[in-house]
């Protein structure tokens, strides 16, 4: 099971042994707006090899063969990031606190309103929106970096580093005009405004591993 990175409607998984449940979510789901799939058990929905990234799950507590929060479990080793928010008939607090504590975003006792389950979807939905805009965004900053050349990047550094043109010069043993170059190369290349923009975006090149070249 892995997540794909494609741009479509918002998808709602939702995993509950009983038909009727799994009924009257599906056309609660659709009725929002929203894609839905349902899933019979939680074997059904690990056997599904491909998870939209604009997605959450739904899904029951209390399953025979594996139960909701082994799914949970199941879902958190194979490395794959989904929001979920749990159901069940047994309202039962040291399951919910296990859950919430894994990471889910909301535990729903039944019966419970419908607008109770459509806000805690969208909370789920705008966390999965934000974390893509994120990697998007570090995507391109990082394909941006990469069209830098050796010596603009490290120009780049050595601006957040604070350090003035003159040193810069100095240290690369190249003119202070040859330095002011690059550095506006650097800013148009990278779309950044200020030396702050800079910073912050050498802070979030480092977290990927990107460096300055050595020399």
């Amino acid at each position: 099971m892995t997540a794909s990175l494609t741009s479509q409607l918002p998808i709602v998984y939702v995993v509950d042994d009983d038909a009727s449940v799994r009924e009257s979510l599906s056309s609660l789901i659709r009725s929002a707006g929203m894609a839905v799939e349902v899933f019979a058990s939680p074997f059904d929905f690990l056997a599904k090899d491909k998870l939209s990234d604009f997605a959450c799950l739904v899904l029951d507590v209390r399953m025979p063969g594996l139960d909701g929060l082994a799914l949970q479990e199941r879902i958190a080793e194979l490395g794959v990031e989904i929001p979920i928010i749990f159901i069940t008939g047994h309202g039962d607090v040291p399951l919910a606190v296990r859950a919430m504590k894994a990471g889910a975003i909301d535990f729903l006792n039944k019966p419970f309103d419908d607008t109770d389950l459509l806000k805690a979807i969208a909370v789920a939905l705008s966390r999965v929106s934000a974390a893509v805009n994120e990697r998007n965004e570090q995507a391109d900053l990082c394909q941006r970096f990469d069209a830098l050349t050796p010596r603009e990047k490290q120009i780049m550094f050595a601006v957040a580093q604070g350090k003035q043109n003159k040193a810069i010069a100095y240290d690369l043993a190249v003119t202070e005009s040859t330095v002011k170059v690059h550095k506006h190369n650097v800013m148009s290349k990278m779309n950044l405004r200020s030396v702050a923009e800079l910073t912050l975006a050498i802070q979030q090149l480092k977290s990927v591993g990107k460096k300055a070249p050595a020399g």
